[in-house]
């Protein structure tokens, strides 16, 4: 009886202590508290979503730009006269040109020629000399074999030959062609050699002081999405 009396009378101090705006402000609180919950979430996820990296299927590889998209930048517009003294103005060999420096924008035709005319002073003067090593480094394997061949065929004779570039007087492209792992120019080389063959006992057997005018069309070709910059020479004619 007596814990009761205390019991009701401890409810009775509770309820006429109790202020009913309590209530509100605790309500109140409770919402602030969801509403900046929610706000710092979504800045949350906008701020540390990592951008799409995402590309479409074949963007590795594109000859030609889409029609009316803008220019790469740093890229060089095309000119109209962009292989004047190359090659014949609108021939297969300028269409060609185009094509290797659509695949491969780095490209400069006169620095090609000007290293094509090295090529062919060195690849001539490394046959002569019989230096398997040099014309390793600068022949595709199929031609590296058959000037290797040549070569030792020559030394099994007991033969040397000299051969001396007097002058290359022109040098022009004369067709290339270009795909997504291949790209090959054909240059016509006009030039005066004195070759001289000699026998074991070192007379000459061919050749001489003369000179002889050349025209050589040799082919050069390289992988133009390779690192490497070098063009290696994959077939040779001679047409004179």
């Amino acid at each position: 009886m007596i814990a009761h009396t205390l019991l009701l009378r401890e409810t009775a101090l509770l309820t006429d202590d109790f202020d009913p705006s309590l209530l509100l402000f605790a309500a109140l609180a409770v919402f602030v508290l969801w509403k900046l919950r929610s706000v710092l979430g979504e800045r949350t996820e906008r701020d540390f979503r990592a951008p799409s990296r995402m590309t479409q299927p074949g963007g590795a590889f594109r000859p030609h730009p889409p029609t009316g998209a803008a220019p790469a930048a740093g890229a060089r517009p095309a000119s109209e006269d962009r292989w004047k003294g190359l090659t014949e103005t609108g021939s297969k060999a300028w269409a060609g040109l185009d094509a290797i420096a659509a695949v491969d924008p780095g490209f400069s035709g006169p620095a090609f020629i000007e290293g094509a005319r090295k090529a062919y002073e060195i690849i001539v003067k490394a046959f002569a000399k019989g230096d398997h090593e040099t014309l390793q480094r600068l022949l595709s394997r199929e031609v590296f074999e058959r000037f290797a061949a040549e070569i030792d065929a020559r030394e099994a004779r007991g033969e040397t030959a000299e051969t001396t570039i007097v002058s290359i007087d022109q040098a022009t492209v004369d067709d290339a062609a270009a795909m997504p792992q291949n790209a090959t120019i054909t240059v016509r080389f006009a030039s005066k050699l004195i070759t001289t063959r000699r026998n074991r006992q070192g007379a000459v057997i061919d050749g001489g002081s003369d000179q002889a005018a050349i025209i050589d069309l040799w082919t050069f070709a390289r992988n133009p999405q390779s690192r490497d910059p070098n063009w290696k020479l994959v077939a040779t004619t001679t047409a004179h």
